[in-house]
C-alpha cells in the first residue's frame, strides 16, 4: 500500500505529464520503456551467470557482489548507445554485461583500498571473507571479462 507521500508524488508526476506537449509525452514514454527494458535485459543476463563452480571460496564472493544489484548504469549506457548509433542491441548485450563485471572487479579492489565496511548496504567482500579472497575474486572477474 502506497503512503500518502508516495501517492502525492505520483499525482504531481501525473499532473506534470498531462501538462506536457504530445511530443514531450511521447519522448517520456519511449525513454521510460527503453530504461525499463534495458534494466530487465541486463539483470536477466547477469542472473544467468553461474558462479557455483569450484573453487567455491573464489566464486562465492563474486556471486555475492553480483547479486547486490546496483544502478547498472554502465551496461545500460552500452545498450542505449548501440541503439542510438544504429547498432544491434542484441549484439551489445554481452559487452554490456562485461562492463558490469569489470566495474564490480574495480569495486572489490576499491573496497579494500578504502577500508570500506559496506557496499550497497551489505558487508563488503573483504570484510565478509578477507582481503586475499576479495583480491583473487576481483582478479577472477577481470580475467573473465
Amino acid at each position: 500500500m502506497k503512503s500518502f507521500q508516495q501517492k502525492n508524488v505520483n499525482f504531481r508526476e501525473e499532473r506534470k505529464f498531462l501538462s506536457c506537449t504530445k511530443e514531450e509525452k511521447h519522448k517520456i514514454i519511449i525513454d521510460t520503456n527503453l530504461k525499463n527494458n534495458s534494466e530487465h535485459i541486463i539483470e536477466h543476463h547477469i542472473n544467468k551467470l553461474d558462479w557455483t563452480m569450484p573453487p567455491h571460496n573464489l566464486y562465492e564472493p563474486i556471486q555475492y557482489i553480483m547479486s547486490q544489484g546496483g544502478k547498472r548504469i554502465r551496461p545500460q549506457l552500452c545498450l542505449l548507445s548501440a541503439g542510438l548509433f544504429g547498432g544491434d542491441e542484441q549484439k551489445a548485450i554481452y559487452p554490456a554485461v562485461a562492463f558490469e563485471l569489470l566495474h564490480n572487479f574495480t569495486l572489490l579492489h576499491d573496497d579494500i583500498m578504502d577500508n570500506a565496511p559496506l557496499r550497497r548496504g551489505k558487508e563488503t567482500v573483504y570484510k565478509k571473507w578477507n582481503a586475499n579472497i576479495a583480491i583473487l575474486s576481483g582478479d577472477a572477474l577481470f580475467a573473465i571479462v
